[in-house]
Order: C-alpha cells, then structure tokens, then sequence
C-alpha cells in the first residue's frame, strides 16, 4: 500500500470516528423537564388568545365524526403537496399560528416546533407546517385530552440528524380557565440539546 492511499483510508476512518459527527448521547428527557420546564410551558399556552381561538374552532366544528375527521387530514396533505393550499394557509396565517410563531421565535432556538389541537385533535394553530393536520391518533393527544384536565406527556427523545439536535415532544391537556374541564391539548416540541446547555451548572 503506497503512503498516499494509507493516509486517504486513516482520513476517512477518522472523519467517521470524530466526535464532532458522532451523534451525542440520548439525554434523559425527564430529568430535564422539570416541573419549572413545564410550568414556563404552561405559562406562555394558558392564555386569552390560545384558549379563544381553540373554543371558536370547538363551536364552529362540534364533534365530528371519523370521517370528517378523515376527510379535513386527507386535504392538509394533499395540499401540501399542491400549491394551493387553502386549509394550510388559513391556519397559518390565523391569530393563534402568528403567536405560537413567535413564541417559538423569542425562545432563542429551545422550542423547535408548538402546535395546538381542539377537542377533536386537529390542529387549531401551529408554529410551522405540520405533516398532518389530525393529531387524535397519537399519543400527544390520547395521553392529555382523553385522560384528564392535568394530563401530562413526554414522548421519548429522537435525534435530528439534520438539525444535529435532540427533540422531544412535551404535550399536556388544555383546559378552560374558570374550570378543568378540557377544550384542547398543546404539543411542544423541545431542543433538549439546548435545554441541557442551558440547564448546566455554568450555563
């Protein structure tokens, strides 16, 4: 083997090796959401404008059934697909979407993404663009509305392999303020890589 092909093979083994590439280790999500985490959550979602925009889409869709539950999450994704695009853009653009939009903005990088959903697990507002517009078959929503008012959920921690981050989902049931009974859940979506930055001792 002649020295340029071994220093090409000892490059490559390195760069795959190095530690700035290596995906870091899984953090322990519930150990950094505390309950000071999710009270700064539940401080900024427990507000006139989030609980107002959720009752007006409750009273204007009722509960509907599976299939019109089906046909509203059928239309979000083709129309992600389409250029015209109607419901996505009519969400987006609404009261709530603009505030959570900001809410994800002022938070310097720890909210990676915060959506709202009604009492029939659509989505009400959302920070971005979600890839489905029904969250009622997922566990961000049967662990919160369909279990209590105080309802709380953290999903397990993925990697970003794109964002190099880890993310994890934080949801938890929205009620009304006078009460507890429930209108919505809130699903937000945390930078656990910069929450541990934050959260060390010489942060």
């Amino acid at each position: 083997m002649d020295v340029l092909k071994a220093f090409v093979i000892i490059s490559a083994t390195s760069a795959m090796i190095s530690p700035v590439f290596a995906e870091p280790a899984k953090p322990n999500i519930r150990s950094l959401i505390t309950p000071s985490v999710v009270q700064d959550m539940r401080q900024w979602i427990e507000t006139d404008i989030v609980r107002i925009s959720v009752d007006a889409q409750n009273d204007r869709l009722q509960k509907l059934d599976q299939g019109e539950i089906d046909a509203l999450d059928e239309q979000w994704r083709a129309e992600r697909e389409s250029d015209d695009k109607p419901l996505i853009a009519a969400t987006l653009s609404n009261p709530l979407s603009v505030y959570l939009a900001r809410l994800q903005g002022k938070s310097l990088g720890l909210y990676a993404e915060i959506f709202v959903m009604d009492q029939n697990g659509l989505n009400v507002g959302q920070s971005s663009i979600t890839s489905d517009f029904w969250q009622g078959d997922e566990a961000k929503f049967q662990k919160t509305y369909d279990v209590s008012g105080d309802a709380l959920f953290i999903d397990e921690p993925e990697w970003d392999d794109e964002a190099r981050i880890w993310r994890g989902q934080v949801s938890f049931t929205l009620t009304e303020a006078d009460s507890d009974a429930s209108i919505g859940a809130v699903t937000m979506e945390v930078n656990l890589t910069e929450l541990q930055r934050r959260s060390a001792p010489d942060a």
